[in-house]
């Protein structure tokens, strides 16, 4: 008997036109971390947002958010506020500069960073004379986060505001795109994201003059001059000019692929329709527009007769993939000494949370298998 082929939680999904721009990459020769590609991908970020910013392609999201914090002059012994349920390169990059985290729990509407509690660390740490030097802000699985009233505590104890969009692309808070509100943004393009670039992502920056910067810092920090001189620390952090050509294509199906991400969000409301127990991950008001980058469900098992491991593993038969909603950072091992304000809910939707198959590239086969797979286990 012939193994049914997997259903991926997301994987990528090429738009036909990508190949074309990677053949001009080998063409002219432009096998390198700057060139046509680059300069074109950045550009069609910069018309997507609104409002316009200004955009540098890098190696990865995780590299945007280090040298975010590297421009907002974060150093050893500064303390950043983070948001605790994430994946972990939210936080890392704290670590990279010598800095410690302070992990802040979730409110459960966005399930993104609380308002109450981020303000609750700030007075705590200024009661111990320690101001935080910056906020890292996530808009987890694609939802805005509470927006106005983050930022309104942000700005009433001036601390800068770093936006994790690495999900969010697409996103939108009463129509003005996600990575636009903060000092800066990050964005990702690994093989997981609503676009991808294989690997890659992007700092979003307010200025042309931190964009410059920001390229600057990704190669090497390299000073005007013929020969090599280095005044500042630098990385090696600059997208490459193939994969930027992956970018250009998948810039091109980026608005068709969020809509059939929201298409499956919709899939997933009518199957749990009526099942007492199951919350679905939506937006709060219409305030809110997620590009659904994952669907996600709560199993509440005290209602349900059954956990969320158990729908996983039914799943799972079906070689169906699904996954845990992240482990909040503050109960890592690697982090069990940093501070944490809040209460339980983070860790409640890391018990209770699933993410479901959401890829735009899923077939009505793929769908059929998912629906009756689960309402085999319903019943």
């Amino acid at each position: 008997m012939t193994q049914k082929s997997k259903i991926w939680l997301s994987s990528p999904h090429m738009g036909g036109n990508e190949q074309n721009y990677i053949n001009e990459a080998f063409a002219e020769n432009w096998i390198a971390p700057l060139g046509p590609n680059v300069n074109a991908f950045e550009a069609q970020l910069e018309d997507y947002l609104s409002p316009k910013s200004y955009i540098a392609t890098l190696s990865s999201g995780t590299a945007a958010l280090h040298l975010a914090l590297v421009q907002l002059g974060v150093t050893y012994g500064d303390e950043v506020l983070c948001q605790s349920f994430t994946f972990s390169a939210s936080a890392n990059p704290i670590i990279y500069q010598g800095a410690k985290p302070i992990f802040i729990d979730s409110e459960e509407q966005t399930w993104n960073m609380c308002p109450h509690h981020l303000e609750q660390a700030i007075k705590h740490r200024l009661e111990h004379y320690k101001k935080p030097k910056a906020i890292i802000a996530v808009h987890l699985y694609g939802m805005p986060y509470q927006i106005e009233k983050i930022h309104a505590i942000a700005k009433a104890y001036d601390i800068p505001v770093i936006e994790d969009a690495a999900e969010a692309l697409g996103s939108s808070y009463k129509a003005q795109s996600c990575g636009t509100f903060g000092e800066f943004a990050a964005l990702s393009f690994n093989g997981n994201k609503i676009i991808t670039t294989s690997g890659g992502g992007a700092l979003v920056c307010k200025t042309l003059e931190s964009k410059l910067e920001t390229v600057k810092y990704a190669t090497q920090s390299r000073d005007d001059a013929p020969h090599y001189q280095h005044s500042q620390l630098g990385f090696n952090y600059r997208m490459s000019n193939i994969c930027a050509g992956i970018g250009r294509g998948q810039m091109e199906v980026l608005d068709h692929h969020i809509a059939l991400r929201r298409q499956m969000h919709e899939f997933y409301k009518a199957l749990f329709k009526n099942v007492d127990g199951i919350e679905i991950f939506e937006e709060p008001n219409s305030n809110y527009v997620s590009n659904h980058w994952l669907s996600a469900i709560t199993v509440d098992p005290q209602i349900t007769g059954f956990t969320r491991e158990e729908l996983r593993l039914k799943l799972l038969e079906d070689h169906i993939e699904s996954r845990p909603l992240w482990k909040p950072m503050h109960l890592q091992p690697y982090f069990k000494e940093a501070l944490f304000f809040g209460n339980s809910v983070a860790e409640t939707l890391f018990d209770q949370g699933l993410c479901l198959p959401s890829g735009s590239n899923l077939s009505d086969n793929d769908r059929e298998r998912i629906s009756n797979q689960i309402e085999s286990f319903l019943k």
